[in-house]
This record gives structure tokens, C-alpha cells and sequence, in this order.
């Protein structure tokens, strides 16, 4: 697997890196993304791919279930660099069907750091499950619905953190966009 990851690295450099080099020339002297991209760890979902973005384009933060924790050190510093520094005005949370940690969150995980995890999950799955159970849906139909609230669960976490709860009273950007990929 790793050889044919530097395989794979050599075509990039001679199809697109040497026939672009004022491109990545450009984007190596100084970074300007659009927009903070919060996604799923899942290596199904490339926000590149799935966007039609270029190299800098995005400002990536990946991880399980595309959560927004509280007490993510990783994500606060991320957002302060992106909203302060790079002056993004854009954050997609971007929730994906077929998520394994979506149905870990429905399902329970036994695993330490796993369960500690999708903790951060837990009020999209009490509002799934109340859904589920209004209008009587289907395990996949839950499983889609717990996708979407946590989405905007995590939103809503955005929202929590200091430094763009201050932007926002301050009337400031960021605006902050909920999207799923099926």
C-alpha cells in the first residue's frame, strides 16, 4: 500500500504539480482559503473530491462524525487561525450517509476513547430518536435523520465557543452552513 502511495505521489507531481507549478507556486507563498471545512475522518468523503475544490481552497478539520467538541483544543485553535488570522467568513459541517461513526452513535460503542467521542453526539441522537419514534421510521430512515441532527447539532456547538459567539455578537461573520453529502 505504501509503495503504491509514492507511486501515486510521483504521477501527481508529473500530471498536475509540474504542469501547474505557478498555481502551487502561488498557494505556497501565502494560503487565502474560503472557507473551514468540518468533516468525517471517513476516507470515502475527500472534501476535495466531493466539492471540486483545488489545493487551497478549504481550511480542513476531519475527524469522527464530524463533531464540534467543547473541549477540542484542535478545533478552537483551528477556528481562531482560520476566522482571525486567514479571515475565512465561511464554516461548512459536512454530515455524510453511511457514516460508521453515525451508526456507532445509534448503536453504542463499547471502546474508551470511541464512547468518550460520540458524546459529543448525544443530544442529535435524543432528537433522532424522538423523531423516530413521532413518525415510526425505519432503522435507515433514523440512521439519515441522525446524520442531519447532528449536522446541526454540531452547528449549534459552533455557536457555543467563545471565540465565534463574541464574533457573533459583535455582529461579525462567521456564517455557518450545515451540509450532508449522500
Amino acid at each position: 500500500m505504501i509503495d503504491r502511495l509514492l507511486v501515486s505521489n510521483k504521477g501527481f507531481v508529473t500530471d498536475e504539480f509540474e504542469p501547474q507549478t505557478a498555481y502551487y507556486e502561488k498557494i505556497a507563498t501565502k494560503q487565502t482559503p474560503k472557507a473551514v471545512w468540518i468533516g468525517c475522518a471517513d476516507s470515502r468523503v475527500s472534501e476535495d473530491i466531493i466539492t471540486g475544490s483545488r489545493p487551497g481552497t478549504l481550511f480542513v478539520h476531519r475527524n469522527i462524525a464530524n463533531m464540534v467538541s467543547y473541549n477540542d483544543v484542535g478545533i478552537a485553535a483551528l477556528l481562531e487561525y482560520a476566522l482571525v488570522h486567514l479571515k475565512i467568513k465561511d464554516v461548512i459541517v459536512c454530515g455524510h450517509t453511511r457514516c460508521g461513526g453515525i451508526a456507532a452513535l445509534e448503536g453504542g460503542v463499547k471502546e474508551n476513547y470511541i464512547a468518550d467521542w460520540l458524546c459529543v453526539g448525544a443530544e442529535a441522537k435524543q432528537a433522532a430518536d424522538e423523531i423516530a419514534k413521532q413518525h415510526r421510521l425505519t432503522p435507515e430512515e433514523k440512521l439519515e435523520v441522525l446524520t442531519m441532527e447532528n449536522v446541526r447539532v454540531q452547528i449549534e456547538h459552533l455557536k457555543r465557543l467563545t471565540l465565534i459567539r463574541e464574533m457573533l455578537k459583535r455582529g461579525k461573520t462567521p456564517r455557518l452552513h450545515g451540509w450532508l453529502y449522500r
